[in-house]
């Protein structure tokens, strides 16, 4: 089964509509909360009158940040640590009365339906003392009068640095030296299921059903925000509709157990707004680098220094997470001798920064990458050469981390495919010294990311089979289909290491912490690699108690017992039925034993994902437009466990990518903090008009250290397309661009400046 692209899993449920997301299966005589949103982006509450919302008809409760416990609760989708230094910053409350940024939440309504609960929230009536606004990382690390955190003074949430060996000297010696910077957006995931989830009490306990990513780490955070023992709280997690990272934090199911509680245990549903998703979740970090390299006489990398500031909102969340895996991402590819990195993770008054697709890397990447061609331009030198160059070769460990590649690292032959698709050596001549107002260009960028997140923090999954009475396994895991394929694949390993066919795996898609084997969920493209190594284990363990029990069937002796396809085999010969010896076992008035296995399994280890991303554009001089003509990302990610299901998460993806380069961003009103253009009216995410074919190419290299070879494959279609776009732009108008989205303003003021139009 490993290697083939059978059909998803979940594919016919989802296209007949009988798949049961959160919103399908909501109680009957649900209440609906909702939230009151502050009008500020900085300050504090002077007074909250809820007294008109309370009496309005319909209304059940309301609760104020009065009424919520005190303590501080963390909200990232992290695995825990016994360990102090490794748990995460804890800074939220269910409510607040101090106001960090424009729409921090202050109070809830409960209320019998939606429209009595909007109106309710009209009828609240709030006062506050404001502070000046700060959205800047680099403004607000200088500190403020009203720190946004009263234990961070400077704002600064946390820093970290590295050096490996002498930086200044090798400046120094450098033949040629080069100082950039640059800057991502903010920008939000789009995914089609708006965040939501439902609460109700049973038997004592918290029950919470969400669309969420962690539905084990969602109920150790609804324990630590209510005060409560972990066991008192059940998560249920259904289908999801998407979450790309956003889904990977404990948003609103603390709130919505807690509110729960406040009416008996009735059940309470809260389900956010697009325009709500977009401002009270989580968006990807904007991240400012500072760059200064050297190269010697033939374009080696000599030395090479990163200052980071990355703009993490008013909460922690994820945190310096993100910032500091792309300062490890800066040490990682690149055979550069001597480097120093410091990366700043500040809190301002914007939105909240969070886990998105890629963690960190695609600014890294954009940063990096556009950095790479602005050297190679510099010293007048073929970009792809000049990585040629300076790439590592073979095996790589980082210097800190021992992270280490394995023993695969296919980035020159996924170059080689991408060069060759993209003709790029034609190209580069051919779009040379361009004049006029429709220019074309080819460019190209490449990535490298981890597979999960050891040996930063801990890696954990779980897996449980059992043989049916028919032949046929039962499959759980803790590990969640967020529909990325996780459950087809999961099926596929269970089918090839059982010698079955995958229409005899009959996989749980909803996990149910009361009863599915504890994983931490979907993030850093671990589950392929991290619970594939607890499926593969249990699915061992699984044929080897059939194998042991279908010794007390067989009768003779037999030296060798195998199976395959169904049937027991006695040295080569079929023997029994699967299904026949799974009658024996649970009925045989002699012998029965139900067949199951489960394991729990600690992974430490991890391996290197890489690829590359080949574009060529058009760029009208005079209206500011890119139109991508052609598009390809080559993956090096070990062998394909389903070559289709990985086109798919490739196109994916890029789509995200080229939306990232181009046209994305959440902008933020300097004055009020508040979000212009939280609507997907205003937010230009690209159409299916927008978008280009997308061409996704592999370099299958089998990796010993993933469970059936594989590596990460998840995240990383995400990261390159953005600086490949802006360096196709650099090679058609020899204008290098340092901040993204390339957006028509954008484009005309830098030719403009440049004297092009």
């Amino acid at each position: 089964m490993i290697g083939k692209s059978v059909p998803r899993v979940d594919a016919y449920e989802k296209v007949t509509g009988r798949a049961k997301f959160t919103d399908d299966l909501i109680l009957n005589k649900c209440l609906v909360a909702r939230v009151y949103h502050a009008k500020i982006g900085n300050g504090v509450v002077k007074s909250i009158d809820t007294s008109e919302a309370e009496a309005l008809d319909g209304v059940v409760k309301v609760v104020t940040f009065k009424d919520v416990p005190n303590h501080c609760y963390p909200t990232p989708g992290h695995p825990w640590s016994v360990e102090l230094a490794h748990q995460d910053v804890a800074d939220r409350n269910l409510l607040t009365g101090r106001v960090r940024y424009y729409g921090d939440d202050i109070a809830a309504v409960v209320a019998e339906d939606e429209v009595t609960a909007s109106r309710a929230l009209k009828l609240i009536k709030v006062e506050y003392e404001e502070y000046p606004v700060v959205v800047s990382p680099k403004i607000s690390m200088r500190g403020t009068e009203h720190p946004i955190h009263l234990d961070k003074k400077d704002n600064i949430l946390a820093r970290s640095s590295f050096a490996i060996g002498d930086v200044d000297s090798a400046m120094e010696k450098a033949a040629v030296k080069l100082k950039r910077s640059y800057k991502t957006p903010i920008v939000q995931h789009c995914h089609i299921e708006n965040n939501i989830s439902y609460a109700y009490m049973e038997k004592g306990r918290v029950v919470v059903v969400s669309s969420t990513q962690i539905p084990h780490i969602v109920r150790r955070i609804v324990g630590q925000a209510l005060g409560i023992p972990w066991g008192q709280v059940r998560v249920i997690k259904p289908y999801v509709g998407g979450g790309f990272g956003n889904k990977q934090e404990v948003l609103y199911e603390p709130l919505n157990a807690f509110l729960t509680m406040q009416v008996g245990g009735r059940p309470v549903k809260i389900e956010l707004t697009r325009e709500e998703t977009f401002t009270n979740t989580r968006t990807r970090h904007s991240i400012e680098y500072d760059m200064e390299a050297g190269v010697d006489e033939e374009g080696h990398l000599l030395a090479k220094e990163m200052t980071t500031y990355s703009n993490q909102g008013a909460y922690a969340s994820h945190g310096h997470a993100i910032a500091a895996n792309g300062l490890t991402a800066s040490r990682l590819q690149y055979a550069c001798p001597n480097i120093r990195g410091e990366a700043y993770t500040v809190y301002t008054n914007c939105p909240t920064a969070g886990a998105m697709r890629g963690y960190g890397i695609p600014q890294v990447c954009f940063a990096t990458e556009s950095f790479m061609d602005d050297i190679a331009y510099e010293i007048g030198m073929d970009p792809l050469e000049f990585r040629r160059k300076n790439l590592i070769h073979g095996y790589y460990e980082d210097a800190y981390l021992k992270l280490i590649a394995a023993n695969t690292n296919g980035i020159f032959e996924c170059l080689e495919k991408g060069a060759e698709y993209i003709h790029w050596d034609e190209k580069r001549k051919a779009y040379q010294n361009q004049t006029g107002d429709i220019r074309r260009g080819v460019g190209m960028a490449l990535f490298s990311y981890k597979t999960g997140v050891w040996p930063i923090s801990l890696e954990i999954a779980g897996a449980r089979l059992s043989l049916n009475q028919d032949g046929s396994v039962q499959l759980q895991v803790g590990a969640t289909e967020i529909g990325q394929g996780a459950d087809t694949v999961f099926s596929q390993m269970a089918a090839e290491t059982l010698h079955m066919d995958i229409s005899r795996v009959h996989i749980v898609t909803q996990q149910d912490t009361d009863v599915t084997p504890f994983d931490t969920g979907a993030y850093a493209s671990r589950q392929s690699f991290v619970t594939g190594t607890a499926v593969k284990e249990c699915a061992q363990q699984l044929k080897q108690k059939i194998l042991e029990y279908a010794r007390t069937l067989v009768p003779g002796n037999v030296d060798r017992l195998e199976l395959e396809d169904g049937y027991i085999l006695a040295d080569g010969k079929p023997a029994i039925s699967l299904e026949d010896l799974a009658m024996e076992s649970y009925y045989s008035l002699s012998n029965s034993s139900v067949l199951t296995a489960e394991v729990s399994r600690q992974v430490k280890k991890n391996t290197v994902a890489s690829g590359c991303c080949f574009a060529e554009v058009e760029v009208d001089m005079k209206l500011g437009k890119i139109k991508v003509l052609d598009i390809v990302n080559v993956h090096d990610s070990g062998t394909l466990l389903n070559p289709q299901l990985a086109a798919m998460q490739v196109h994916g993806g890029m789509f995200m990518g080229i939306g990232y380069g181009v046209s994305e961003q959440l902008l933020i009103d300097e004055k009020t903090g508040r979000p212009l253009n939280g609507t997907l009216l205003d937010y230009k995410m690209m159409t299916m008009m927008d978008t280009p074919d997308l061409t996704a190419e592999f370099v299958e290299l089998n990796d010993p250290m993933g469970p059936y070879g594989n590596k990460a494959l998840g995240e990383p279609p995400a990261i390159p397309s953005a600086p490949a776009i802006r360096n196709a732009v650099l090679h058609a108008t020899g204008i290098g661009f340092s901040e993204i989205p390339l957006t028509p303003q954008r484009l005309i003021d830098g030719f403009t400046k440049a004297g092009l139009i």
